[in-house]
């Protein structure tokens, strides 16, 4: 019978977990920790690193996993890189569930960068109030232009933020194209910057952006190494049940 290691932290990760929970398939969800009141799961879980390459791969052989599915967030780079090189190790096949990319559409004023540094880089030099939509990992080297104002919206109440430089709403999505624009237009919002995350739940930001006719700063999604990719739960559940790995679309991004 398969075992199965799911990454989660997403949307996706917690559908998967309730379809692995409902046709009873034994699996472990795993979270990074980095919030505070992640969503209940219907699997047993465990939070916290794996202490690299070589823990993941003795945790993997310790609990006798037969199947990796990666569903972190498309950002999720050093997780993604140490799952595609354990599983590589071990032999234990492994497939990435990652929501397509966002597609620039008529209306959009998109400037796509390749990274973090390069957003702070194409926000302007005079003063300007940015929806910073990048959660809270990456937030230092923005609020260090103190000419801007930043709106922030967090999962928890992890940072502090006088009221001169930003704000801070706690919520959690999917958000709505009408909750957003009202957002946008309450704060006065003249730039958005958000990473390419793709996925419903949070593309609502994009569509009040484009209905505002506000400018995106659009990050790309971080290269990681060649592996196998579907879009959908019901794809990972065949590969698990019926193909023992051998399925799913070998994608890289950027390598």
């Amino acid at each position: 019978m398969p075992r199965v290691l799911l990454l989660g932290g997403t949307t996706e990760a917690s559908r998967l977990a309730q379809a692995l929970a409902d046709a009873q398939v034994d699996a472990i969800f795993s979270y990074a920790g980095r919030t505070e009141s992640p969503l209940l799961q219907p699997l047993p879980v465990r939070v916290g690193g794996f202490g690299g390459v070589d823990g993941l791969r003795a945790w993997l052989q310790a609990q006798h996993i037969s199947h990796v599915v990666d569903a972190t967030h498309p950002f999720a780079v050093q997780m993604s890189c140490n799952a595609v090189a354990a599983c590589a190790a071990t032999g234990i096949p492994l497939l990435a569930l990652e929501r397509p990319a966002w597609q620039a559409q008529a209306g959009d004023h998109w400037q796509q960068v390749p990274d973090m540094e390069s957003a702070v880089g194409a926000l302007p030099d005079a003063a300007v109030r940015v929806f910073l939509a990048i959660g809270r990992q990456h937030l230092a080297p923005f609020l260090a232009q103190p000419q801007h104002w930043f709106l922030l919206r967090l999962v928890d109440a992890s940072l502090e933020l006088p009221p001169e430089r930003g704000h801070i709403v706690l919520a959690r999505g999917p958000f709505t194209e009408a909750g957003d624009t009202a957002l946008l237009q309450q704060h006065r919002i003249t730039h958005v910057v958000a990473k390419n995350s793709g996925g419903s739940g949070a593309e609502a930001k994009l569509s009040a952006a484009r209905a505002l006719g506000l400018p995106v700063i659009l990050i790309d999604r971080p290269a990681i190494p060649l592996r196998p990719t579907v879009a959908r739960v019901d794809e990972v559940l065949q590969w698990i049940t019926g193909h023992h790995g051998n399925t799913g679309v070998a994608t890289a991004r950027g390598v």
